[in-house]
């Protein structure tokens, strides 16, 4: 069963299926193709450059079925009130069986209304999306480097002692992007003891982020390199600071390519007691 839920910039919800007062009938959605091209003197056609993805526009077409026509009028008032253009940006999810996903939106038309009868009234809403990715609920997450507890129940103790845990020995992992386009990434170094000048690498790419910095027990850093959102933030003792004046000048913001993405990490030392994990937000070009 199709679903499409639409959450505005305050909270609230509403819902559109096939079981509820407001029937999904269909969705939707189209985006142009910006097309760059360059055209050189007696030149016949031209040279192609490159493209870029105009922003989604999304239509959906629902019916309210009510009980009375009061019922009817609330209803009509929900949708209005929901889908207030007003209140900025908000999401949309659309779920199946199969997935879950969801994309920022705004409103670009108010919802039209033609009724049927007294009780029954079809509806139209018009969405636009600035970025014109859908993309999952949450990120993923991808452990590089980590201590992996040993202790379960139930538990027996022997004269040699139990082993509390045990250190991932592998400095390479493949954080896998399972979209249709590449993606930032949110990087989070967290020093377990002293260490010094963390770096992390595309071994593909021979791209990398490194932190020029002696870190401390308990010490968080994260480089988030999302687009529209490129960071470097150090947590140490619950409080969080700008650290983008750490960043080695050779440093890339990595993006995730397609698919496979091997990266690697190191540091100058004390490489044993740092922490590394790797999360993404796979960006998909339609549900």
């Amino acid at each position: 069963m199709e679903k499409l839920t639409y959450t505005n910039s305050d909270g609230i919800e509403l819902e559109l299926t096939n079981s509820s007062f407001f029937l999904l009938e269909k969705i939707t959605d189209s985006e142009g193709v910006n097309i760059y091209s360059s055209k050189g003197m007696l030149q016949d056609g031209s040279s192609y450059l490159g493209n870029t993805l105009a922003e989604r526009d999304l239509s959906i077409v629902f019916t309210v079925v009510a009980e009375t026509e009061e019922e009817l009028s609330d209803c009509i008032s929900t949708v209005k009130r929901t889908f207030n253009p007003k209140l900025g940006e908000g999401f949309l999810t659309f779920s199946d069986k199969d997935k879950t996903r969801k994309i920022k939106c705004i409103v670009n038309k108010m919802p039209y209304f033609e009724n049927i009868c007294d009780v029954i009234s079809d509806g139209m809403i018009s969405l636009t999306a600035h970025s014109p990715y859908w993309t999952d609920m949450q990120e993923s997450k991808t452990e590089i480097a980590l201590w992996k507890g040993d202790f379960e129940f139930p538990l027996e103790i022997t004269a040699a002692g139990i082993e509390m845990g045990h250190r991932e020995q592998s400095l390479i992992v493949n954080a896998f992007n399972p979209g249709d386009v590449p993606c930032g990434i949110r990087v989070e170094l967290k020093a377990l003891a002293t260490l010094i000048n963390p770096s992390i690498l595309n071994v593909d790419t021979q791209e990398y982020i490194k932190i020029n910095k002696t870190m401390t027990a308990g010490e968080v850093i994260t480089v988030s390199t999302y687009f529209g959102g490129k960071t470097v933030r150090e947590t140490l003792n619950g409080v969080e600071t700008n650290a983008f004046n750490y960043i080695d000048l050779g440093s890339t913001f990595l993006q995730l390519s397609v698919g496979d993405n091997l990266m690697r990490y190191d540091a100058d030392t004390g490489i044993d007691n740092l922490e590394v994990n790797i999360y993404c937000v796979p960006q998909y070009l339609g549900v």
